[in-house]
């Protein structure tokens, strides 16, 4: 009986330990959009970037003094290729990713090196974001709600 009440009791202690740590699917799956998010802007391929995002959106870009819709997601990456500028570089930093059934948001770092025209890099930029995802009724996840803001001196 002794020996059953210790394995119950290292089983329950190490619980935590195995899977508390585990990223779960969905929380994978929803890295790997942020990832693609990137890919997209880098690519300049807006239409597989508006996918992403669902139709109801709203979101507060760091170059927006206002919130936007959907209809303006593109307008933070148009300032830049407007000027002639490409992404020429980026990493992110995974943050934190909580689901709540069929909502999850997603944070992280963004080290951004944009190129000029000539591809002559430009200062680094660091930026955190926020993603508000939504689940589909068919499984698949949308952007709903966001937010990004320039990170500090430290660059947190």
């Amino acid at each position: 009986m002794a020996r059953i009440v210790a394995l119950i009791t290292v089983a329950v202690m190490l619980a935590p330990a195995l899977f508390g740590t585990t990223p779960s699917v969905d929380a994978d799956k929803l890295w790997s959009l942020e990832q693609a998010y990137w890919q997209y802007v880098q690519a300049k391929d807006f239409e597989q970037y508006r996918t992403l995002w669902n139709a109801n959106f709203l979101g507060w870009p760091s170059v927006s003094p206002e919130p936007l819709g959907k209809d303006h997601i593109t307008d933070w990456i148009t300032i830049h290729t407007e000027k002639g500028e490409t992404l020429k570089s980026y990493d992110l930093e995974r943050l934190t990713t909580r689901i709540t059934g069929n909502a999850a948001t997603v944070t992280y770092r963004a080290r951004l090196i944009w190129a000029d025209k000539n591809g002559t890099a430009g200062q680094p930029a660091v930026i955190r974001i926020i993603h508000t995802w939504v689940r589909q009724e068919d499984g698949s996840w949308q952007i709903i709600s966001g937010m990004s803001a320039p990170a500090n001196a430290e660059g947190h």
